[in-house]
């Protein structure tokens, strides 16, 4: 069993160092001698190793693994970046050969060089990869990614929904995005408390000083906020190795925080050397000593964000603080108009119930479209048709009705399960438009459809059923269960809300949490 396995389901907090796999044998040699410690204060340590982060001719994880001078644990990453679901089962195949079975399945951030407008670029999202694996390997280890990280409903609501597609599909374990916001943190593990087979969080974490706030502030899905870049500014004005060690203070006391708040580990980014692994084991064991409750932490986090003369750090938007449990997003006339038209138009044509459905299922399902001549027809009809109304890229087999007849070909990455963590503000990664995500939980929400957003794991395109008509395949599937077993109760659509309402009130002990995490911000 492996030791990241072993860890978990002893309930044994587990640290695991990020490595970014560079033709680099002074990197390598570098994590060797980490991992060459085997622990950091008693906590058992594991490497994990990216996938693609900086260019698609990355080393691969497995390529990475091999090139140690001696074997390490290791957690490999697979990230969806411009893959089929091929690419995984290689990778799969390749794991179970060598012996792996441990895997963190990402999405992964945008694709250097990909714009949109140009070739577009479809990514193996995380809940259809997670399906493929757990079929393909029921015994492994599988991993996915969470961003609570999120100050608006939609961005963080879409978010929270996708996570429990994540749960459905098979991941054993979720490693949140890097973040500072302490209450999100909570917020995240109370999420998860309340799902009803919890699985084991881990908090992704790195010490934090000016030069890296001003990196992370253009790295997708990280929010640094303009108090959090003075204060940093303000440390490194008074000298580097006191900007340095007060970002392994803080990165201690963060440690320390999600272990007392119940994570099951850490997933550690921007250690490079034994010497600053050293370091932070030094603050480590100080303050193990001396903190042994939230409410002893909590203000020793927040002091550790205070400079005087400054004022004190906030660690969400200006412009936003939404919080799991608050309900005020609404979707306009529009967007509920476009559903209800969208779905009306649907049942009439597509329900394979109706006359209407019937006639034009037998018309699109005539010979004559099987030919070459005749398929090119087809295809040029329906993209003629629905590409004006909802962006429709003919995949070849039709979403909407699963994605609330917001098509995901207009998402720049082709997600249909929910968004990737790069939204900010419910802005697109791409920054060129809003998330299709956030519409489509505004959407839910308003006409009582969240169901659908939680419930319906969407499976993958492949890119041979691409560019050709879905009416056919649509048509010769089989006929839908009825409408009362594929949507929720009365009771159950209406839940949503109330449960987002109540998320703060899980007991005693969660509010005093609460309460303790919340000083970090007062």
């Amino acid at each position: 069993m492996s030791l990241l396995k072993t860890a978990l389901q002893d309930r044994t907090f587990v640290c695991v160092m990020e490595f970014v796999p560079k033709p680099s044998a002074e990197r390598f040699a570098a994590m060797q001698a980490i991992m060459a410690r085997t622990q950091l204060c008693g906590w058992p340590l594991t490497v994990a190793i990216g996938d693609r982060v900086t260019s698609a001719l990355d080393l691969s994880p497995l390529d990475a693994l091999d090139s140690f001078a001696t074997p390490v644990p290791a957690l490999p990453h697979f990230s969806g970046k411009d893959r089929e679901g091929h690419h995984l089962r290689a990778q799969l195949q390749r794991m179970q050969a060598l012996g792996q079975e441990q895997l963190l399945i990402l999405t992964g951030d945008r694709l250097p060089g990909h714009q949109p407008g140009e070739r577009p670029v479809r990514y193996l999202e995380s809940v259809a990869a997670l399906q493929i694996a757990r079929q393909a390997c029921p015994r492994f280890l599988l991993g996915a990614a969470l961003n609570p990280f999120k100050y608006r409903e939609e961005e963080g609501g879409a978010q929270y929904f996708k996570a429990e597609k994540k749960l459905a599909a098979g991941a054993d374990f979720l490693t949140l995005q890097l973040g500072f916001d302490a209450r999100k943190h909570h917020e995240a593990l109370l999420w998860m408390q309340r799902q009803p087979n919890p699985k084991p969080l881990l908090a992704c974490l790195m010490s934090l000083t000016h030069g890296r706030a001003s990196m992370l502030d253009h790295v997708a899905g990280v929010t640094v906020t303009p108090s959090m870049l003075a204060m940093l500014e303000a440390e490194a004005a008074v000298s580097k190795a006191h900007a340095q060690a007060r970002s392994v203070e803080r990165l201690a006391l963060q440690i320390i925080g999600v272990k007392l708040m119940g994570y099951a580990g850490v997933h550690l980014s921007g250690i490079h050397a034994v010497e600053q692994l050293l370091a932070l084991e030094a603050r480590l064991e100080h303050w193990l000593g001396r903190l042994h409750t939230l409410e002893q932490w909590a203000p020793e986090w927040a002091a550790a964000w205070q400079v005087p003369g400054l004022p004190a750090v906030t660690f969400h938007p200006p412009e936003a603080d939404w919080r799991l449990g608050e309900s005020r997003a609404n979707a306009s006339f529009k967007e509920k108009a476009r559903y209800h038209l969208l779905h009306g138009a649907h049942s009439l044509l597509f329900s394979r119930g109706n006359w209407l459905s019937k006639t034009f299922g037998w018309a699109v399902r005539q010979p004559l479209w099987s030919t070459p001549r005749g398929a090119r027809v087809l295809h040029r009809l329906e993209r003629s048709a629905k590409r004006p109304l909802v962006g429709c890229d003919t995949c070849g087999r039709c979403r909407l009705e699963d994605t609330l007849y917001i098509c995901p070909e207009t998402c720049p990455k082709g997600l249909a399960n929910g968004p990737c963590g790069g939204t900010a503000l419910n802005r697109c990664e791409f920054g060129d438009r809003e998330c299709i995500h956030s519409v489509k939980y505004r959407t839910a929400v308003a006409v009582g459809q969240t169901a659908v957003l939680t419930q319906r794991l969407i499976p993958c395109i492949s890119a041979e059923s691409r560019h050709q008509s879905s009416w056919p395949a649509w048509f010769g599937a089989a006929q839908p269960a009825s409408p009362q077993a594929q949507l929720p109760s009365t009771a159950g659509r209406q839940s949503r809300r109330a449960e987002h309402a109540q998320a703060a009130a899980s007991g005693a002990g969660n509010k005093r949490r609460s309460e303790a995490v919340a000083e970090t911000e007062q």
